[in-house]
């Protein structure tokens, strides 16, 4: 299926466009996806009475201070999903984008999934949306393999992961995978460094499936793992030693956990469980695979009235000692947080707050957390946040 042709776009475009002539060494974009079709009543998340439009905003995170680029119009984002419903090539030429929920056109105080995929130049002058690829019922979670040539995004109201092929600015369906049941809620998916295997969480009835690569064919590997109550979000070590899956619980107020995947053992295992604070809603590993970051809601998106609301999200910076974690930091951001990434050198994070539409920056020296107090307005609320590489 051909990409559907894009729509007009309102474009506000910095002078930091000069960034593609920079230093290669140097040069890093991070890409946000910003849903405005949301907000936050009481805490349950709702249509927006008056709905903002999606945005893409990309962001050049290979310069001190970090800088927004642009800030596009998108037919789609989605915050009801992990914060990895945007995945970058690796190349850096190309942002997926998927859509999750749409505001329902026979009642506009409901949500309908969507199916949509959009696809975005990051190589024009400004960025742009080249069109959208249909996937299933609800896309959310996307990983790209890393030769580039194909991405893999969960559908949540399908049971489904849909396959799509790469080849320059041509994304194409290849195949669609089940791996559970409609009803299973596939959240999101993650590739080892060798394109071989792929983990995706099922949220709605608490497994991480494995699924087999080769030859540009997807299959399920028939081997589920048990981790915690609704797996969510997922990341790869960078050279695949482990995988940390994060779990959201009953939304209780009870501590929740992540679990760490074993992928040298064979068959591979999970092998290690630690207590969070509540709701983990990201989970990304450094760029050298020392540390991970965690992103916990921490009660920041529950109604004021409820005995486990918290005035802030955390951000909390953990070692990685083999299959071990051991917390080295932590610091408090905005409310409903989402995606967490690190510059190539690790020095400098970036966190999306869907409340308060923006992205805060923070610098880390391998031992504690400083808020710079650098803040990015976005357009719409901060829902999905990658760089080239993460998984």
């Amino acid at each position: 299926m051909p990409l559907q042709a894009h729509f007009p776009l309102r474009v506000a475009v910095s002078t930091a466009l000069l960034f593609l002539a920079s230093d290669p060494a140097s040069a890093q974009i991070a890409v946000s996806a910003n849903d405005g079709k949301q907000v936050l009543v009481e805490g349950v998340a709702k249509p927006n009475p008056s709905p903002a439009t999606d945005t893409v905003a990309v962001i050049d995170l290979g310069q001190s201070p970090p800088k927004l680029i642009a800030e596009i119009d998108s037919p789609v984002a989605t915050v009801i999903g992990p914060p990895q419903s945007v995945a970058i090539t690796p190349d850096e030429s190309l942002a997926l984008v998927s859509g999750g929920l749409k505001i329902d056109p026979a009642d506009a105080s409901k949500f309908a999934p969507d199916d949509r995929v959009a696809v975005v130049d990051l190589k024009a002058r400004p960025p742009r949306v080249l069109g959208t690829v249909q996937a299933g019922a609800q896309p959310t979670g996307i990983a790209i393999t890393p030769d580039g040539k194909l991405a893999l995004v969960t559908n949540r109201s399908a049971g489904t992961v849909s396959v799509f092929t790469i080849d320059g600015q041509k994304v194409e369906p290849a195949a669609t995978v089940k791996v559970g049941e409609e009803k299973s809620g596939p959240s999101h998916v993650v590739v080892t460094p060798d394109g071989k295997t792929a983990l995706v969480t099922r949220d709605a009835d608490h497994a991480v499936v494995v699924l087999a690569i080769a030859g540009g064919k997807v299959e399920v590997a028939k081997r589920e793992l048990t981790v915690g109550v609704r797996p969510y979000g997922i990341t790869m070590h960078p050279e695949g030693r482990c995988a940390i899956v994060a779990s959201l619980g009953r939304s209780a107020g009870d501590v929740d956990m992540v679990s760490v995947i074993d992928l040298a053992q064979n068959p591979i295992r999970v092998v290690e469980h630690f207590s969070v604070p509540q709701t983990p809603e990201c989970v990304m590993f450094s760029p050298d695979g020392k540390f991970l970051a965690i992103v916990s809601m921490n009660g920041s998106n529950k109604a004021k009235t409820s005995p486990f609301y918290n005035d802030a999200g955390m951000l909390l910076l953990y070692r990685v000692d083999g299959l071990k974690l051991a917390k080295v930091a932590e610091a408090p951001i905005g409310h409903w947080s989402q995606g967490v990434v690190f510059s190539k050198d690790g020095r400098t994070l970036l966190v999306q707050n869907m409340v308060e539409k923006d992205i805060w920056v923070f610098a880390f020296d391998g031992a504690s957390l400083r808020d710079t107090k650098q803040r990015i307005p976005l357009k719409a609320g901060g829902a999905a946040l990658r760089t080239a590489g993460t998984r």
